[in-house]
């Protein structure tokens, strides 16, 4: 009797103990009755200068794991659906627990495609309580064109987690990795909501606890307004295409950034749903660096456009007037005759004339007159003072553009000269460096660098910082845009210097070496610049450069295009392409047919030079052998990894490629040449053309 009264007392006990004071099974009977689904708020649309949607939503799932959760689920028909074998399942549970723990949900398969989706709305029911389908709202592009500039969105991984400017972001849930998408990342990205749903007994949900009363609402990102006119993007993408360079147009009055061209450039649309991986893999082992915003991130010696900022300084310092003239007899000799720098325009020039003709002995002179100026105690001082002028004209610094991965370029200083490494105090002089009065030598700057340049001439001394963004519904709520509106002119240099040099730019276009950009019933101001480059101490072919603005009374745009590798002039291809950016800006259309015609021949000329195809050769070569691995163990993916502003997961993502790439070669391999290469390329280039490539270039420019 008292055994059996013990155990009566310890049954009670036990249910009391279950029912009124532990929270174990309550816990777990609201987890199995329960399910809190996040709902991801759309993403701010932004739309270009004359309204028009440019990067806006659509809805896709991605398939959730809770690992903790996944026993007796039918493993055998998920893998089926995915397509993936048991150890890629283990694989991808590993990762799950290590970067989020088994009790917390992790993206298992992204962005699944429409078959995919279909499948597991028919089979849920087998795979829960730890799978479970997340809808996300992904980005749409209505242009296909952008992709540099948009940036694309990829998932949070444990490196951001640790950045404190992302607090509250969790595994799993999307983020801005560059372009506009990363730098108005918290603009865009909104305010999750939380819906708490019933189950029923096996496990689909069936209506809302309390009929939501618990609930919060996801709040959808800002819209906001840019200052890109995606016509002109997308005709600047097609004059670019099968060449490498960029192309930068900016509003002079307001600094917006009308157009902003690297070449080659992506599809947007390839770095967006199902396929977003196999894409970003490949885009990030191409060494022609599609990623790469040229614009902004690659940095050249600016050649003779440089010589308009030369004029601007000595006729501010007063070493010159406007009637200064000097001879060319076929070099400067200014440093002695040992070692003369050859000019090609015979004759005697004043600075109109100089400018139209890009002498380079005037503006050789010039710059010796600049740094030798007896105001100055020494060259230290008067290079000091150079620059300063080449600072408040936008260059040697990031002028703060709303991209990221800006460059700064490079103004020489009397500290670099004076590194022992270099030269060293007191050894050195203005025919050490001659070579910078004609934008060679020591100064590189970057293509937005040249266009706001091109936006302070037009504006006779002040410049906005140019940007991409103008407006921001529902107000500027992080205060990302005020300094877009400032003036920047810390120099005062009186109209009357800057009307001379627009009269020497004029004439560059209207007689002299800028002919091919003349547009007609415009005035244009422009300036060529052809631009020697070595790599490897081996002279490669030139890089072309062509600048200007127009019109020249109340100008309405600054530009600049960079050809690189042309092998020509400035004004062979560079300024065709100004003139029909110009063109089509301006005058809203391009419709003369000879117009038409020079768009289509130079969107098919093809000035990739053949060290580039060299290089794109040699990786795919690479990539289809039993000596893939060789990218991995040269530290290939990490180097352009850190050179683009990516991030692990895109590193990864790369790497996994480059093994699954190495165990198909174990099997016979197929013919690898142009066929197989143009196959393996298709997500690089627009239009299906597969060229080229920068990695030696992008260091010969760094």
């Amino acid at each position: 009797m008292l055994v059996f009264i013990g155990m009566f007392l310890v049954i009670i006990i036990q249910l009391a103990n279950l029912q009124l004071f532990s929270s174990k099974y309550r816990i777990q009977a609201d987890d199995q009755g329960t399910f809190r689904k996040v709902i991801y708020p759309d993403r701010g649309i932004v739309y270009d200068r004359k309204g028009k949607a440019i990067l806006q939503n659509t809805t896709i799932y991605d398939l959730m794991v809770i690992p903790g959760k996944i026993k007796g689920t039918d493993t055998t028909a998920l893998c089926n659906i995915l397509n993936i074998d048991t150890a890629e399942f283990k694989k991808r549970i590993v990762n799950a627990i290590v970067k989020n723990k088994s009790f917390r949900p992790s993206v298992f398969e992204a962005l699944l495609s429409n078959e995919k989706m279909a499948k597991f709305q028919e089979n849920m029911f087998k795979f829960a309580p730890g799978y479970y389908l997340q809808e996300r709202s992904i980005r749409d592009y209505p242009f296909d064109a952008g992709g540099n500039i948009l940036g694309y969105l990829g998932e949070v991984d444990s490196n951001v987690l640790k950045n404190p400017k992302y607090e509250g972001y969790l595994i799993g849930d999307y983020i801005g990795k560059v372009g506009l998408e990363k730098s108005y990342e918290k603009v865009l990205m909104g305010q999750r909501g939380i819906e708490l749903w019933k189950r029923d007994n096996k496990n689909r949900l069936t209506e809302r606890i309390e009929n939501g009363k618990y609930d919060t609402i996801a709040i959808a990102g800002q819209n906001m307004h840019s200052s890109i006119d995606i016509e002109l993007q997308a005709l600047g993408e097609k004059l670019m295409e099968n060449k490498l360079g960029s192309i930068v147009a900016i509003d002079p009055k307001t600094g917006g950034i009308l157009a902003m061209v690297s070449s080659p450039t992506f599809k947007p649309k390839l770095l967006t749903g199902a396929e977003r991986k196999k894409h970003i893999a490949e885009l990030l082992l191409n060494p022609a660096l599609p990623l790469l915003n040229r614009s902004v991130g690659a940095s050249y010696s600016p050649g003779s456009t440089f010589k308009t900022l030369q004029a601007l300084v000595a006729l501010h310092e007063g070493v010159i007037n406007t009637h200064f003239t000097v001879s060319c007899s076929g070099a400067f000799y200014g440093c002695g005759g040992g070692n003369p720098m050859k000019c090609l325009d015979r004759g005697t020039f004043d600075l109109r004339g100089a400018i139209t003709v890009s002498d380079n002995t005037y503006f050789a002179t010039v710059m010796q007159r600049v740094i030798n100026n007896p105001k100055y105690p020494n060259v230290d001082s008067s290079l000091a003072a150079w620059d300063r002028y080449m600072y408040a004209f936008g260059l040697g610094h990031k002028l703060g553009v709303d991209v990221p991965s800006e460059k700064r370029g490079t103004i020489p200083t009397p500290a670099y000269f004076n590194n022992p490494k270099v030269y060293g105090p007191g050894k050195w002089g203005y025919c050490n460096f001659r070579s910078v009065s004609i934008g060679q030598g020591e100064v590189d700057v970057t293509p937005i660098q040249v266009a706001n340049e091109m936006a302070y001439i037009a504006n006779k001394g002040w410049y906005k910082i140019p940007h991409l963004i103008d407006s921001i519904e529902g107000g500027d709520k992080y205060d990302m845009l005020s300094k877009f509106k400032e003036k920047n002119s810390t120099i005062d240099i009186p109209d009357s210097v800057f009307e001379v040099v627009h009269d020497g730019m004029q004439n560059v276009v209207d007689r002299g070496t800028g002919g091919a950009a003349k547009v007609a019933g415009i005035t244009i101001c422009g300036k060529t610049g052809t631009v020697e480059n070595y790599y490897r101490g081996v002279k490669q072919p030139n890089h072309a450069f062509f600048c200007g603005f127009a019109p020249r009374e109340n100008p309405k745009i600054a530009i600049m295009c960079v050809v690189e590798n042309s092998g020509r002039f400035g004004g062979t291809y560079a300024a065709p392409i100004v003139g029909l950016m110009i063109e089509k800006y301006l005058k809203d259309s391009i419709t003369d047919e000879r117009r038409l015609a020079k768009i289509e021949q130079l969107s098919k000329l093809n000035l990739i030079p053949p060290r580039i195809f060299r290089e794109l050769n040699r990786q795919d070569s690479l990539m289809h052998s039993k000596d893939s691995a060789y990218l991995i163990e040269k530290g290939y993916i990490h180097v352009i990894k850190d050179t683009i502003g990516l991030d692990d997961q895109d590193e990864e993502d790369a790497l996994d490629k480059i093994k699954k790439d190495k165990e198909t070669n174990k099997q016979p391999k197929k013919d690898s040449s142009n066929t197989n290469l143009k196959d393996k390329q298709q997500a690089i280039l627009p239009e299906e053309k597969k060229k080229g490539g920068i990695r030696d270039s992008l260091k010969e420019h760094q």
